[in-house]
């Protein structure tokens, strides 16, 4: 078999997409020694991250072009048994074809969007759903979401979970405490969030949260740490936290590379998780997997991650979510609790079985597709 992804997403900084595509190669190239894989990158440096045997190909890092264009002729030329995506296929897919959808958040909430992104999401996931032969989500939540918004059948939406990566695991907080000093300057204790800066992840809502539980509880000598690239309408937030009057508190470091996500993680003395709308919510999973306490929402996906493993709140309740914060904060026994099943959840998720799930939907697509030879031969004959 041969099989092509688009991983225009590795090396560029695209959070979970990145991730996502980065462990499933990871793993696809020790589980499947005898299919041939090709990659489709957008940047050389994201060579590091793709197997020495995967075939390698560049294609444009403008979604236009690489979807209008590089895609179409490459795939036409590589003639795979099908590519897998996620999101968007190009229109023009000449093989069988694989999609991944992470959330429908575009359909449900389109305010946290800028109104064209959100139509153009609406028209191309729209397409690309209906031309797969199958849909993967990370999670029954999103299933539901995909299968609901664009009336598929059942049988053609599967979940496979995501996972947090062995990057991910505990270390000493002592010497955690000390890098994190080293690197960020940051000498006191601190609550940690992960995300892209948007109005989606309600860092704006955390912020005024930990600006009233520094007021309710001065004693707290805790610090407010904010790591994720800048996205639409990231300004609001660092403003918020210019403002804030906690402001002395409040630091925000941008994308920070996993080596030293997984030293933040280990440094801090609680995760929150304040977001409005997840498809799945891997920075949950990955604060388990370094063996720390984590407060979330308990909206959208975060609950079926997180399970019993952490302490839930209202995202759109000041009140609730410094609850949250003081109980873990202030309750040795609690915070010793939740790391202990915390690092139970995170365990019973894994990229290998991901990848052993995907793969198997690939070879079902593959099978399917060679019991009609004719659709095959006329899909590709139109790229010659």
């Amino acid at each position: 078999m041969r099989f092509a992804i688009d991983a225009h997403a590795i090396g560029q900084h695209l959070t979970g997409n990145e991730v996502y595509v980065r462990n499933l190669v990871r793993w696809f190239d020790r589980l499947d020694s005898d299919s041939e894989f090709i990659a489709y990158i957008s940047a050389p440096r994201a060579r590091r991250w793709v197997p020495d045997r995967f075939r390698q190909r560049l294609v444009s890092r403008n979604p236009w072009i690489r979807l209008a264009a590089d895609l179409p002729r490459r795939l036409a030329t590589d003639r795979p048994d099908l590519v897998h995506v996620q999101y968007t296929a190009p229109p023009l897919c000449p093989v069988p074809l694989v999609v991944t959808v992470h959330d429908v958040s575009f359909i449900e909430h389109p305010e946290f969007f800028p109104q064209l992104r959100a139509l153009q999401l609406r028209y191309s996931v729209r397409q690309t759903v209906h031309r797969a032969a199958y849909v993967l989500t990370p999670s029954e939540f999103s299933r539901r979401a995909v299968i609901r918004a664009f009336g598929l059948p059942e049988e053609r939406v599967i979940t496979v979970y995501n996972a947090a990566g062995p990057e991910f695991h505990p270390l000493s907080y002592e010497n955690a405490r000390s890098q994190v000093r080293q690197l960020y300057g940051i000498d006191q204790p601190f609550v940690l969030t992960v995300g892209d800066l948007q109005p989606r992840k309600n860092q704006e809502g955390l912020i005024r949260a930990f600006e009233a539980l520094v007021r309710h509880y001065p004693q707290l000598p805790h610090h407010l740490v904010l790591v994720g690239k800048l996205g639409w309408r990231g300004e609001k937030v660092i403003q918020a936290a210019r403002r804030s009057l906690a402001a002395e508190r409040i630091h925000y470091l941008g994308y920070v590379p996993d080596h030293d996500l997984t030293t933040l993680y280990a440094a801090c003395d609680v995760f929150v998780f304040p977001s409005f709308y997840e498809g799945f919510g891997l920075p949950v999973l990955e604060a388990m997997a370094c063996g720390r306490p984590v407060a979330c929402s308990r909206v959208t996906a975060i609950p079926e991650v997180a399970d019993a493993a952490a302490v839930f709140f209202d995202p759109s309740s000041t009140e609730d979510v410094v609850r949250a914060l003081r109980d873990l904060l202030m309750d040795g026994e609690l915070r010793a609790r939740m790391e202990r099943l915390g690092l139970k959840r995170a365990a019973m998720f894994s990229w290998e079985k991901s990848a052993c799930q995907t793969l198997a939907i690939y070879y079902r697509t593959a099978e399917q597709q060679r019991a009609r030879p004719s659709a095959t031969v006329k899909s590709l004959s139109v790229w010659r």
